[in-house]
């Protein structure tokens, strides 16, 4: 081939290289990358890194038993500090300053300390109220008292020292020769003169003097320690005492010689005792295997009734006379399966930092009082029971079509006068009542709800309770302190704001502490009066570090539920980097009720279903429904009375509705929605319910077949039918409505989760959903969690990747390979060094 030719072949094949380049350039350039979900932006806000950024919400006061003063500690970028304040005089001071004790801990321990890292642990008052104590943990290695062989894995422990310090000249010394004392045993119920400790051993109960308690404080094994044996015939499940509740069988077997708890409560003269001693052996049995438990797979037995069974756990109420070492079994029977409850004495805000609190039971040395439920729950008694006879009185009944529900009752003078909670009227209320149960009057009215009693000012026939839902133009839900005369006269609001408010009131009910906040504001905390004056600002949240790693506020919003006039409150969360020109797929977290709402009403700093998820590239929403919370009024708590599988599912699908008709970023077409426990129940019933509408969902340990879900959730919220035959016997009926029923109408994409070892809501309610949609020839997914119980535990965080992985494929469209986005490596929190 000459030249020329050449020349030209090489110019024509450059001119198509050219040109096929060109072209190949100009169809890349016209491909749409694919979606990408922000797994950086969602790992930003871990909860470990959450830890980091966030630090105290609230001040949580230490009342002195001495005083009117309390004491807190408040956490911020800047460190941990250490408070005393004083309502009488409006001060409000550091109990000692950082710099300076940490320079003298640091010339003590010789372990360096500065004013920013201070870790102080188990700061008391003395008693007197002038110094106090406190607890430092230095690097120095020694030998735990009760060990010889150092060589032991765990015989070595961290030197602990303590501290005193005089809060009038700054005086900081060491208490020499100091011994961190052990926690006092869990099986021990101490009497309140000490005198005498109750607890368990194979299922019987045993009593030992105070002597022999401090002898097993130091050491539970001492063969000196003498014990007395109060019963003999207790067996498992028919126990005076813990039948090994949450252990498996291996367990059980290995520690039913070992000391248990009793949960008794005490008369206040330490002479008697009351124990609630049930008989589970008729009822059935359930089981859960941990297959990743060290060596065999191991198998957990336990006792779960389920609605509508007829074998019942049947309560007793002994009461025991300690000085004779007798007891009688009490006359308190009414219903048929009843439940029966001996209720505590509320304890004072001045004792929280004792030692040793006794549990006392609601009464005096001469009475006590208890409640008593029918199986069908319309029905409960309040009534009180006579030491020296045993003679058991009603005093109040409730009774009510649909189910009741009390609180325990404030007494006044000693029970002259009760003051009970009833929603008899429709809403929550309070009334007064004399000592032989007559109603005198209504203290509160109106379409409010009363939520508890928060102290008794006997000397003023004064009430200071809680409530929601009086102020005008606030969300109902955010609650708020009120006093009121015993006559219903002269209420008053005592911390007033549009905010929720949890507030601690001392003992003499002359100064509250309120902390306060929104979803969309910093928690703050006010010192008040007992006429809700303001006495001081004590802190605010100091939120810097959190915003700035991007954080922005979610903004609450109220729609109406679907019969278009109850009014629903919610919140919605959006990206940090949110774009109001974008459109974002909707995920609606959830949790049906009745007993509560998955809608936060003040600041919380735990985000993993809201503010964290929403990172990914969604609209987060949370909501109310008709059904779903007991504080509004009775007809809107139990609106799913009966319908327990799909009463709020129409609020939910026609919140979003509304609000993608009011915001275009909405986009309705890509909806999400996930929930655990009720809430996995509820999001799985949605896809079926509205296969059309909800095109995703994540389940987490759904009781999707309520039928074998506990009797007491159940067979209260949703009804159970008591049927009397002619012969005058009483059985139960049940029937429900189960998600495994809907199975033939999924369309969208279904990804369940359930720990393997979940007894509470048994894994059975997940695997008969998988069941069900196989024999329906349904695609989905399914992630058991091994060894995990209800709430998931240590692989909480994978949960939330793999859940996090669910959606952002089939709402955002983003199905990057596993490889491509490391589940580990988003949170990394311990640094590979090698030295893990």
């Amino acid at each position: 081939m000459n030249k020329f030719y050449k020349l030209l072949f090489c110019g024509q094949f450059l001119s198509l290289t050219l040109a096929a380049q060109t072209k190949t350039f100009t169809i890349t350039e016209n491909i749409q990358l694919q979606p990408k979900a922000n797994y950086q932006l969602a790992s930003r806000f871990s909860p470990n890194k959450l830890k980091k950024m966030v630090y105290s919400t609230s001040v949580d006061p230490h009342w002195l038993k001495l005083s009117n003063r309390f004491w807190y500690t408040f956490e911020t970028p800047k460190g941990k500090f250490w408070y005393l304040v004083d309502p009488a005089t409006k001060s409000k001071k550091q109990i000692f300053d950082n710099a300076r004790i940490a320079s003298d801990i640091t010339l003590i321990v010789r372990d360096p300390f500065d004013a920013e890292h201070l870790p102080l642990e188990n700061l008391k008052f003395s008693l007197d109220e002038k110094s106090v104590t406190f607890e430092v943990k230095s690097t120095i290695d020694e030998l735990k008292k009760d060990r010889k062989d150092k060589k032991a894995a765990d015989s070595m422990q961290k030197k602990i020292y303590s501290f005193k310090y005089e809060l009038a000249s700054a005086k900081l010394t060491e208490i020499p020769n100091f011994s961190k004392p052990k926690p006092k045993p869990a099986w021990g119920s101490v009497a309140p003169d000490s005198s005498a400790i109750i607890f368990s051993r194979n299922y019987n109960l045993y009593w030992m003097d105070k002597e022999n308690y401090k002898k097993a404080v130091k050491n539970e094994d001492d063969s000196t320690i003498v014990e007395h044996q109060l019963t003999k015939d207790g067996v498992k499940f028919y126990s005076y005492g813990s039948d090994g509740d949450g252990e498996n069988n291996v367990e059980n077997e290995k520690n039913n010689k070992k000391r248990r708890g009793a949960y008794v409560l005490w008369s206040p003269n330490s002479k008697y005792f009351v124990l609630d001693r049930t008989d589970s052996r008729k009822v059935k049995d359930l089981w859960v295997i941990n297959s990743v438990t060290p060596g065999r797979p191991t198998l957990e037995t336990y006792k779960y009734q389920m609605p509508g069974e007829a074998e019942a756990p049947q309560d007793e109420v002994l009461l025991f006379d300690f000085p004779a070492k007798t007891y009688k079994k009490l006359t308190i029977a009414a219903f048929k399966d009843q439940s029966v409850g001996v209720w505590s004495k509320p304890s004072l805000a001045k004792d929280r930092d004792n030692e040793f609190r006794p549990s006392v039971w609601l009464g005096n040395d001469s009475r006590f009082y208890f409640s008593r439920t029918s199986r069908d729950l319309k029905r409960i008694d309040i009534g009180t029971v006579d030491i020296a006879t045993g003679k058991v009185t009603p005093l109040i009944e409730e009774r009510f079509n649909t189910y009741v529900e009390v609180n325990r009752p404030g007494l006044v003078n000693d029970g002259k006068e009760l003051i009970h909670w009833s929603e008899r009227d429709g809403w929550a209320h309070f009334y007064l009542f004399d000592g032989n149960g007559k109603l005198k009057n209504q203290i509160t009215k109106g379409a409010f709800h009363c939520e508890s009693i928060v102290n008794v000012d006997e000397k003023n026939r004064v009430l200071y309770f809680t409530a929601n839902g009086r102020e005008a133009k606030e969300d109902p839900y955010y609650l708020h302190l009120y006093s009121i005369n015993f006559d219903g006269s002269n209420m008053k609001l005592l911390n007033s704001g549009d905010f929720d408010h949890a507030s601690s009131m001392n003992d003499n009910n002359t100064w509250f502490v309120d902390n306060y906040s929104r979803v969309n504001t910093a928690p703050k905390s006010t010192l008040y009066d007992k006429a809700g004056k303001k006495v001081m600002d004590l802190e605010t949240t100091d939120l810097s570090l959190l915003v700035s790693a991007g954080y922005k506020f979610p903004e609450p919003f109220k729609v109406k539920a679907d019969d278009g006039i109850t009014d629903l409150y919610g919140v919605m969360y959006k990206p940090f980097d949110f774009d109001p020109n974008k459109k974002y797929p909707i995920i609606e977290y959830v949790y049906p009720g009745p007993q509560t709402e998955a809608v936060n009403k003040a600041f919380s700093k735990s985000m993993d279903r809201t503010e964290r998820l929403a990172q990914f590239g969604y609209i987060v929403i949370t909501v109310g429904n008709r059904g779903g919370n007991p504080s509004r009024s009775k007809w809107y708590h139990t609106y799913g009375y009966g319908n327990l599988r799909d009463y709020g599912l129409a609020d939910k699908k026609t919140a979003i509705e509304q609000l993608a008709s009011k915001y275009s970023y909405i986009d309705e077409s890509k909806v999400g929605i996930t929930g655990h426990s009720g809430g996995g129940f509820m999001s799985t019933a949605a896809m079926l319910v509205y296969p059309d509408f909800f095109k995703a969902a994540v389940s987490n340990a759904g009781n999707h077949d309520n039928s074998i879900y506990n009797r007491w959730w159940s067979e209260k919220h949703h009804g159970v039918k008591e049927v009397v035959s002619l012969k005058g016997d009483t059985s139960f009926k049940y029937s429900i409505d189960k998600n495994p029923d809907l199975a033939k109408n999924l369309k969208g994409h279904l990804l369940l989760m359930h720990g393997d070892v979940d007894n509470n809501v048994h894994p059975a309610n997940s695997i008969r959903v998988a069941n069900a949609l196989m024999k329906a020839g349904k695609r989905f997914d399914f992630l058991i969690i091994p060894g995990q119980r209800h709430g998931f535990g240590d692989m909480t965080e994978y949960a939330f990747w793999k859940l996090a992985d669910h959606f952002n494929k089939y709402l955002i469209g983003d199905f990057s390979e596993p490889g491509d986005v490391d589940v580990v490596e988003m949170d990394r929190e311990i640094e590979q060094n090698g030295k893990q």
